[in-house]
């Protein structure tokens, strides 16, 4: 196994233990020069033996079948030329603000702190799509243009970062930053203003 995949395999052990996400959900890639490793369909995060193996281009080169949302990492990886690494949690405070009614779809969750104006900025609501709908791939490709970070409606967040820590920081800031807010829900806040957060992503 190599650096890379064990650097995968190491990860998805930890977002298991760490219950960010459960049974045989979530997924992670990164990108190997002109082929891309994902995490294998229908596998437990915490149970992964051997990754697929994918060109830039979604063909199949080896190893198991792979996830069946592949499609949502390649378009970060065609969108974001300088993405490394794509995280996708099913994690349960994020995946619960997904399922809430009346958010902002330019900006799903408001900057409570100054790591996750820092970590992720904005994060684009994706509207719901079946798990494993190709036509969400075009969405996630036109938003991951701007954004490194999306959340998908009744579903949960995906990141891509520069290299597999940055990528699952994103996404575990999201989840933080979720887990804040429904603590915070029905009681006035007081996020960062946008000059805050303007210096801070500075």
């Amino acid at each position: 196994m190599t650096d890379l995949a064990r650097q995968v395999v190491d990860l998805g052990a930890s977002l298991f233990a760490r219950g960010l996400t459960a049974g045989r959900t979530g997924n992670i890639s990164v990108r190997d020069g002109d082929r891309v490793l994902l995490t294998p369909t229908g596998v437990s995060l915490g149970a992964l033996a051997e990754l697929s193996v994918l060109d830039t281009g979604g063909r199949h080169l080896g190893g198991p079948p792979p996830t069946k949302e592949a499609f949502l990492h390649l378009a970060f990886y065609r969108a974001r030329p300088q993405t490394s690494a794509v995280v996708h949690t099913h994690s349960t405070h994020s995946a619960a603000v997904s399922c809430l009614a009346g958010l902002d779809p330019s900006n799903a969750l408001p900057p409570l702190t100054a790591y996750y104006a820092m970590r992720v900025g904005s994060l684009p609501l994706l509207p719901y799509h079946a798990p494993g709908d190709t036509s969400l791939g075009a969405l996630a490709e036109e938003e991951a243009r701007e954004h490194h970070a999306l959340l998908l409606a009744n579903h949960g967040p995906i990141a891509a970062g520069g290299d597999l820590a940055a990528a699952a920081d994103a996404v575990e800031e999201i989840e933080e930053t979720a887990r804040i807010f429904l603590l915070l829900r029905n009681t006035e806040t007081a996020p960062l203003t946008p000059d805050q957060v303007a210096a801070l992503r500075a």
